[in-house]
């Protein structure tokens, strides 16, 4: 219940559009009965800019061209110059955040039309939902599309890999690495997977299959940078393979100490190493000499997940919150907006849409996904799932995956068709 604190003459003001610009929760569970109600009936207005943003003349790159998120050949997104993070634009912004309802979920809904709750996987009209692909029994640990392959990979702590015909969507093979898995991704025809300690890879295209020794516990996390292999591991380690391309398999070359707890988001760009961890740090790698050059604490909560965007790195955590950090004059890198959610942020996931503009993809652990256009963090769309969606992937054509903790993958497609960002 909403209790009115300062009499009357607060009702009134708010009515009026006054200063205090509280949304109405029951509203935005739309179940407000209360007429005239003292609370907006609306969004809120857009914060203000935020304060000691930095002119694009003052900061470093930290992604790896012009062309937006890190790894793209595609047009730029906006640069910091425009001081426009977290200011709403544009008229696509979904206002309502119903929650999905639970019984419409499990295929029993008694109130059918007449439901309060949303009977719907999405809301927002820039994509649609293709197909489910059902089979793994736990969360969705990783997605991967080999290239070359017309079959899509999926893993789980179910202990499976899944092969889909992509033309189909038909299950057409399911693998036994002989461990839970941790985390997956493809690089070229290689399929890298992280288990308990040790990583498998397997060429699709001739079937070698190797195992990499050297991790302790659980690999959670793995990344490629030019030809070295990154693991980030259960005891807060970071592990390196350099690929021989005489012999076609990862030799050795290093690890990486500094964590004090599992190390669970890895990401490359701008020749340097960035690593989430539980222990609520990221720590800045010069792929040069594999040296430490910056510790990150201004998290409160595990990292959860970071990508590179323009000159940006973006991080998220289970503090609920997405940092953008800008490298200063002197190269470090300074948290320059923050962005808050009402949970825990599981992963991001960078796209560029139709028109080249930048979209994040960002989970969240109130089992929803909110697309958000780039810096503006004008909400775009958002989609819902029986448990927490802990995969992103980009697929070409204008489609993207979801794995979430039931162990269901979704394919979806924009409406107009966007273009693929790899990292």
């Amino acid at each position: 219940m909403d209790l009115d604190m300062n009499g009357g003459n607060t009702r009134v003001f708010q009515r009026l559009g006054g200063s205090s610009q509280k949304v109405c929760f029951h509203w935005r569970a739309g179940r407000c009965n209360r007429y005239p109600c003292p609370f907006l009936h609306r969004d809120s207005p857009p914060p203000a800019p935020f304060p000691g943003s930095s002119s694009s003349t003052n900061n470093k790159r930290i992604a790896d061209d012009d062309s937006g998120f890190a790894g793209s050949s595609h047009r730029r997104g906006p640069g910091s110059g425009n001081n426009t993070w977290g200011r709403f634009g544009g008229n696509r912004t979904v206002t309502k955040t119903e929650k999905l309802c639970k019984f419409w979920a499990d295929g029993n809904c008694p109130y059918g039309d007449k439901c309060k709750y949303l009977h719907c996987w999405s809301q927002g009209d820039s994509f649609s939902l293709l197909t489910q692909l059902d089979g793994h029994q736990k969360v969705v640990t990783g997605i991967a599309l080999p290239s070359g392959s017309d079959k899509l990979y999926t893993a789980s702590k179910d202990e499976t890999l899944r092969i889909w015909d992509c033309a189909s969507g038909q299950c057409t093979g399911v693998l036994n690495p002989g461990g839970e898995v941790g985390c997956m991704i493809s690089e070229g025809p290689w399929l890298l997977v992280g288990m308990p300690n040790l990583v498998k890879a397997w060429n699709i295209q001739t079937n070698v299959d190797l195992s990499l020794t050297g991790p302790v516990g659980q690999v959670y996390s793995l990344v490629v940078g030019t030809d070295l292999l990154f693991a980030g591991t259960q005891d807060g380690s970071i592990l390196v393979w350099r690929y021989n391309t005489a012999t076609n398999c990862f030799d050795p070359a290093a690890s990486l100490t500094g964590h004090t707890l599992a190390v669970v988001s890895l990401y490359v760009g701008a020749n340097r190493l960035y690593s989430g961890s539980m222990d609520n740090s990221i720590k800045v790698w010069s792929l040069d000499n594999l040296q430490c050059v910056q510790t990150l604490t201004e998290h409160t909560s595990v990292v959860m997940s970071l990508i590179c965007w323009d000159q940006f790195l973006l991080s998220c955590s289970l503090d609920n919150t997405v940092k953008i950090w800008a490298a200063t004059q002197g190269g470090n890198l300074e948290v320059t907006y923050t962005h808050k959610e009402e949970y825990g942020v599981l992963a991001l996931c960078g796209v560029h849409d139709a028109e080249a503009k930048p979209v994040l993809l960002c989970s969240c652990n109130d089992n929803s996904l909110h697309l958000y256009d780039l810096p503006s963090f004008t909400e775009r769309g958002k989609i819902l799932a029986k448990q927490e969606i802990r995969s992103i992937q980009i697929g070409p054509g204008g489609i993207f995956f979801t794995g979430d903790g039931t162990g269901q993958v979704k394919v979806w497609k924009w409406s107009t068709q966007p273009t693929a960002i790899q990292p």
